[in-house]
């Protein structure tokens, strides 16, 4: 079964086998699970045996073995640790919202972080890193930034890594992601990629500062987590997975803090649609 599934979903149904309860090693289960089961799927689908996990390393630092079967260099393990801490919880999002509201019925924690994993399955909250790396293909295939930016404008098409729910300013995580990047550059292939995408990057705000003038899109978070997480040797379809990695140990956080209140979240909704015809 887990085969047939894309990493993200069989990384979620492993995850569902998990105990559902409230203890703290209930808890660090769930924290370490996204780590070790999305470098394991990924083995297994290129014919790899998976490597179990080593609970004397750094967690960071041990994805990054479980993924590539060798010792990551400590600047490599320093910059995935940075990138988790940098994403573990960040507000009220849609990930959040949906763990508190199952939590608030006093389920347990996996059952919680099983609602977080499916809203983050969405496009519009964790699926926009992958997507990131695949507009900077198409970008350099297509030889000019600026006319393939404002080609997809004028369809229609979101331009990925840029614009956030919240924020009307740039990202403040993104500076973070993108110094580590550049730590990691030197003048090898990151490097590289790091100087284009910084091209990108300019033409892209430039072109939305025209097309939309209306709107403050500016760069977010996922743009320089796809360099980051591409350095790092995991392919575009696990970006999610990670990501997840990082921010189930703020789920649980929320969680565990909504479980105190004993208090069920219920909101209130009103009818706005059509006035019924009263009948004759």
């Amino acid at each position: 079964l887990l085969a047939s599934l894309d990493v993200y979903s069989a990384m979620r149904a492993g995850m569902a086998l998990l105990p559902d309860g409230n203890t703290l090693t209930d808890a660090l289960r769930l924290i370490a699970a996204p780590a070790v089961l999305t470098p394991a799927l990924l083995r297994l689908r290129r014919g790899e045996q998976p490597i179990a996990p080593d609970s004397r390393a750094d967690h960071a630092a041990d994805m990054l073995k479980m993924l590539s079967g060798s010792v990551a260099s400590t600047a490599l393990a320093k910059a995935l640790d940075t990138y988790l801490v940098t994403v573990c919880d960040h507000g009220l999002n849609a990930s959040t919202f949906a763990t508190r509201v199952v939590a608030s019925t006093q389920a347990g924690l996996t059952s919680s972080v099983l609602a977080g994993l499916g809203a983050l399955k969405g496009p519009l909250h964790g699926g926009a890193p992958g997507p990131v790396i695949e507009m900077l293909d198409a970008i350099k295939a297509h030889g000019d930034a600026a006319g393939w930016l404002r080609d997809e404008i004028s369809h229609g098409r979101r331009i990925m890594g840029f614009g956030h729910r919240i924020y009307r300013v740039r990202d403040p995580r993104a500076d973070v992601l993108k110094a580590v990047v550049r730590q990691l550059g030197g003048e090898g292939e990151t490097g590289r990629r790091l100087a284009f995408a910084e091209t990108v990057e300019q033409v892209a705000l430039d072109v939305l500062r025209i097309a939309k003038p209306s709107r403050s899109l500016q760069t977010n978070v996922e743009f320089y987590t796809a360099l980051l997480l591409e350095a790092a040797g995991f392919p575009p379809q696990t970006f999610s997975n990670v990501f997840a990695a990082g921010r189930v140990a703020g789920w649980i956080a929320h969680a565990r803090e909504q479980q105190t209140t004993g208090r069920l979240i219920r909101p209130q909704s009103r009818y706005v649609g059509p006035v019924p015809e009263l009948a004759a």
